[in-house]
């Protein structure tokens, strides 16, 4: 059959099923519908044929018989289905084609898609890279969460400050989501442990708990690219068993009614409640058993729906869990083969121990949960006895190991004796799986020497890197066409699936003609954003100006303070000097803080008042530009990876496990500026020590530093440009004259400096001089950027999966054919 034949069914079939679900799934017709109403027309329409396949899938899975891989995590930061998933279908030009038939815009229509509110930063966004290419490389797979009703929050910023509201994202319905009423859990909290006798005459504990919700699945399909593989993203609802009282209604107790139904789904109303209060703590705890204990029932149910006996349960399934968050889910299954099994503990161990993989995300202390004695006795009981006997025992062995280390025992404990008595998460998810793993070189490597180096000790076969990945299906493909088509152009598209294809690219790095394409699909990139930038902010900036781009979650640890310290320097310094020139630049920050964290948000305040002083002096203008673009999300961060010329990935070396949005931005062309940390190590080596501008103290200076006595205000001392900068913050300069503004900011800085800030401070700005001139010679940096791409193969999510199926969850990835 002819191609164009075939194309011009797909848009006739397009087109049909579109005003059939316009007419009869939302109930318009086409001259009276909004666009929101054809997004919903067009969602169900491509959902339709994502589901064609599902079913292929799931028979396939079935009569395989193959090991499922079950990815537990709190957060799935997915970004928008509808473009995603006509790419993987290979539609996008039908659809669009089929909709200006009717007089309709694709794009128009596109952004009318909520954004699901699933994630915060990192971690979720690159559970939803895992989805992607778990699908895309037809491993069998389901991922597991939460449906967050509200999400994260949605960031708006009054007077350069972060106000949180809520994010409605399921207001008008979810399209892509099917709920599974038929796979629902009871999930218990609280209540008391008992001995019984059972039937046979032994003595064991029965768990009564106190509460019980139930959980009810919605199951949203994974399409991967171009294949006929669609897997299933199972995120579970908190809804009450019975949702209401009608012997409280009828003696007038209104609220009682209902009281059942709103504690219950509570539960799942917001993504990470703050844990500042009891209430906060006692809520995240729930979230996360929650949804464990209704994943882990879950799969027990498949795995009998596949007729296979209980005990070769980890052979028929690998549960990663990503990062700390799901590892109560060790003790759980423990709890469901003895308890409700009838597994004896060393059956059951050995079963558990061989399911679960662990994946860390971080070397900060405080992300690595700990949860109090008395608020775990309270949620989970039964849980608590299982931990101190996986402890008792656990520690037992170790002391045959290493005898007469009663400090190291201490420290491998799962239960910590410091302060308050607390359960370890983290060390519970080490000591309960059968592999660790680490996201980036420098990441394993700590973790090994230092955060878990006692279990590294024990166990060093168990530990592993696995340096992180991203999709260059949603982060290049889909959100910069024009340089993949340049891309394809040049060197076909295998790229596509085999991301080191784009070596290819680096033969013509030195064409004059091939760079001056590069340079000028870029320069259209920027001018899209330029104009979203004027109509979000009111802000006008030159797409020819450097883009300079710093979006992430704000944490100190990630310094967009030291950025927004070297822009004030720039401005002090062009205020100093009449006449002086430099490169110019846009600076584009991004991000959220998490509501309880008040040193972010004030640096979110910083910025703005950094903007406020470089953006309305005439002095500078043409010269700086700084703009903060609110809510920033993961169609934001399509608009901006594109869009920048130069990367700000300047952590304090030694806190960023990996980064992947380095990976995004090399992925498209930018080029780094940052420290010797996470992933930047080896973005820098796959790149070219040449192709990336590094500065700062490595992670062993710094710990010399600080071990030695590190004094802040000795740099402000020595260093006149950094010291009118802080002089500027604490005199009111950069504040209309607010002297208290930024004074807790200062004072944190001046006398202590946790993240090393002030110390890298005139290394920061030397590099940046660098950067200016280098952004000058514009052969030089295109070939910069064009190296940049060409390497950042080993920065795709398939990679990364393809080494967790072969070294950790003992899974093939499937033939493409």
């Amino acid at each position: 059959m002819p191609v164009e034949k075939q194309a011009g069914e797909a848009q006739t079939s397009i087109r049909a099923a579109f005003l059939n679900h316009l007419t009869h799934t939302i109930g318009r017709t086409l001259e009276n519908s909004t666009p929101l109403e054809q997004y919903r027309a067009l969602a169900h329409t491509v959902r339709d044929l994502v589901m064609e396949h599902w079913i292929t899938t799931v028979n396939s899975y079935r009569d395989r018989d193959l090991r499922i891989v079950s990815y537990l995590s709190a957060e799935f930061l997915l970004g928008p289905h509808l473009p995603n998933n006509l790419q993987n279908l290979g539609l996008t030009q039908d659809c669009t084609a089929a909709l200006s038939t009717l007089g309709l815009n694709f794009s128009e229509i596109a952004v009318q898609e909520p954004e699901p509110g699933l994630g915060n930063g990192g971690l979720g966004r690159l559970a939803a890279c895992f989805m992607d290419s778990l699908a895309t490389l037809q491993v069998p797979a389901i991922g597991y969460g939460i449906r967050y009703e509200f999400g994260m929050f949605r960031q708006e910023i009054r007077d350069g400050w972060q106000v949180e509201r809520t994010d409605k994202w399921l207001q008008f319905g979810n399209p892509w989501e099917i709920p599974a009423s038929d796979a629902c859990f009871s999930v218990g909290y609280g209540g008391t442990v008992e001995m019984v006798t059972d039937e046979s005459g032994r003595l064991r504990p029965l768990w009564k708990p106190g509460q019980c919700v139930r959980g009810v699945p919605y199951d949203t399909p994974i399409s991967g690219y171009q294949t006929n593989t669609v897997n299933r993203l199972r995120l579970w609802k908190a809804e009450a068993i019975e949702s209401f009282d009608f012997q409280a209604f009828d003696t007038g107790d209104y609220m009682g009614a209902v009281r059942e139904k709103l504690v219950s789904e509570t539960i799942t109303k917001v993504l990470y409640p703050s844990d500042d209060t009891p209430e906060g703590k006692r809520l995240r705890l729930q979230q996360q058993y929650f949804f464990v204990a209704c994943s882990l029932q879950d799969m027990i149910r498949i795995h009998g729906v596949r007729q296979r006996p209980l005990n070769e349960f980890h052979l028929k399934w690998s549960v990663q869990l990503n990062d700390t968050h799901p590892s109560i889910g060790i003790a759980e299954l423990m709890r469901l083969l003895m308890d409700v099994h009838d597994f004896g503990w060393d059956e059951a161990w050995e079963v558990t121990h061989k399911t679960f993989g662990y994946t860390n995300h971080t070397l900060l202390p405080e992300a690595l949960e700990r949860w109090s004695l008395p608020l775990f006795a309270e949620l989970l009981p039964r849980h608590l006895q299982i931990i101190f006997e996986i402890n008792r025992r656990f520690l037992d062995d170790m002391r045959q190991r290493f005898l007469n280390d009663d400090e190291k025992m201490r420290r491998m404990s799962l239960i910590g004796e410091e302060g308050e008595r607390s359960v370890r998460m983290a060390n519970l998810a080490v000591v309960g799986s059968k592999a660790v793993n680490g996201v980036a070189e420098l990441h394993t490597e700590l973790l090994e020497e230092e955060t878990l180096h006692d279990f590294y000790e024990a166990f060093p076969k168990r530990f592993s890197n696995k340096t992180n990945g991203v999709t260059p299906r949603r982060w290049l493909m889909l959100c910069n066409p024009a340089l993949a088509g340049l891309i394809n152009e040049s060197i076909g598209t295998k790229w596509h699936t085999e991301l080191d294809e784009l070596r290819g690219l680096e033969k013509f790095a030195g064409d004059q003609g091939f760079l001056d394409r590069w340079e000028k699909t870029q320069h259209a990139t920027k001018a899209e954003l330029a104009k979203y930038i004027q109509s979000t902010t009111g802000i006008a900036v030159d797409p020819a100006s450097m883009f300079d781009a710093q979006v992430k979650r704000i944490h100190e640890y990630k310094r967009q303070h030291l950025n927004a310290l070297h822009i004030l320097s720039l401005y002090c310094q062009i205020k100093a000097q009449s006449g002086l020139t430099m490169t110019p630049r846009t600076f584009i920050f991004g991000g959220k803080a998490a509501p309880s964290y008040k040193m972010a948000k004030l640096i979110i305040k910083l910025i703005h008042s950094v903007a406020d002083v470089v953006n309305n002096d005439p002095d500078v203008r043409g010269q700086l530009k700084v703009v903060f673009l609110a809510d920033y999300s993961v169609s934001l961060g399509q608009r901006v990876y594109p869009a920048a010329d130069l990367a700000e990935q300047i952590s304090t070396a030694g806190k960023e496990a990996s980064g992947t949005g380095c990976m995004k931005f090399q992925m498209n062309g930018a080029v780094t500026i940052g420290t010797l940390d996470g992933a930047n190590i080896e973005i820098r080596k796959e790149a070219g020590e040449e192709n990336f501008f590094l500065f700062g103290l490595t992670a062993p200076q710094i710990g010399d530093l600080q071990r030695g006595g590190y004094r802040p205000r000795d740099f402000y001392e020595r260093n006149p440009l950094l010291r009118e900068v802080i002089d500027g913050l604490q005199n009111g300069r950069f504040s209309n004259g607010d002297r208290a503004l930024f004074a807790p900011l200062v004072s944190d800085l001046l006398d202590r400096d946790s993240y090393m800030l002030l110390a890298d401070f005139d290394s920061y700005s030397t590099v940046q001089e660098e950067v200016g001139r280098a952004y000058g010679d514009s052969p030089r940096w295109g070939r910069m950027s064009v190296l940049n791409t060409a390497r950042s193969g080993k920065f795709s999510s398939d990679r990364t999966i393809r080494e967790y199926c072969r070294d950790i969850w003992d899974v093939p990835v499937m033939s493409r054919t």
